[in-house]
């Protein structure tokens, strides 16, 4: 099942609901839903999409998360509204946990990230 992007951002509102509003603090940018899907530009198209971004640039500190990258993996995978929900929440949670540790000058989220993406590459074939 793939929801349109209305359905999907108003399923991701009603999951930011349960957070700790302490968890958005200095997020001055808040957190977005854009349409587009984010393929990683290291491997072929459809075989890995970036499902979200934590970002603090110009524009402040701000979480993007991509629709058309979960819209993506639902097509191929054959989500539920369940499935919708868990992906989006853990994504978001996975954000959150980069704006956190942003905010305390910590990284190991961005250690474990890249250990992951290392993991991929030799999986895929990739130079590290």
């Amino acid at each position: 099942m793939v929801l349109t992007f209305e359905q999907a951002g108003d399923l991701l509102d009603e999951l930011m609901e349960p957070f700790p509003e302490a968890l958005f603090e200095g997020l001055n940018g808040g957190v977005h839903l854009v349409e587009e899907a984010m393929p990683d530009p290291e491997f072929p198209q459809a075989e890995l999409y970036i499902m979200g971004g934590y970002h603090e640039d110009l524009l402040g500190r701000y979480i993007n998360l991509y629709y058309g990258s979960f819209a993506a993996a639902a097509e191929r995978e054959e989500w539920t509204e369940e499935d919708w929900a868990a992906e989006l929440r853990q994504t978001l949670s996975h954000e959150l946990t980069h704006h956190m540790e942003g905010r305390g000058g910590l990284h190991a989220l961005d250690d474990k990230d890249a250990e992951q993406l290392a993991a991929w590459r030799e999986e895929y074939g990739k130079p590290t």
